[in-house]
């Protein structure tokens, strides 16, 4: 099992953050790289929380979000292609006095069959880098989408 943890500062405020990550909405994949829209079905959405399947080339997995805490957002694995039970995204967002926002996030991958482990395992090595890239471009794009509004 692998556990990256990444951060960033973003000018946007948790909730503007969260706003875009419980988008499942068509163009998803303009936001995260690895949602596309093909694999991307809403099960489910009520005001704090949705079950959603998405992925992209050949992965996916349902996860469950919970974001009834303003500062934190729960994603957790409960079916997947790769992943197993203790899979899934914690976010978690602190405000800065200069208005920027702390962005931690923490990545937990368990691999259930021979795919997920040498995949889980690959990440435990350079998921820092890969995954942290693509947070880096969700990050921009968030912003990109604030300043639009």
């Amino acid at each position: 099992m692998s556990t990256i943890h990444l951060r960033q500062t973003t000018t946007s405020t948790p909730e503007q953050f969260i706003a875009g990550l419980t988008d499942f909405g068509p163009d998803r994949s303009k936001l995260f790289g690895n949602s596309t829209d093909e694999y991307l079905k809403v099960h489910h959405r009520g005001p704090s929380q949705a079950d959603v399947t998405e992925g992209s080339n050949g992965i996916w997995e349902r996860l469950h979000y919970e974001w009834s805490d303003p500062n934190r957002v729960v994603m957790k694995t409960t079916d997947s292609n790769i992943w197993g039970g203790a899979s899934g995204h914690t976010y978690t967002f602190t405000r800065r006095p200069d208005g920027t926002t702390d962005l931690d996030a923490v990545v937990v991958r368990e691999g259930k069959n021979i795919k997920g482990r040498v995949l889980g395992f690959v990440l435990g090595l350079f998921g820092e880098r890969v995954l942290g890239g693509e947070l880096a471009k969700t990050v921009k794009a968030i912003e990109a989408r604030q300043s639009r509004r």
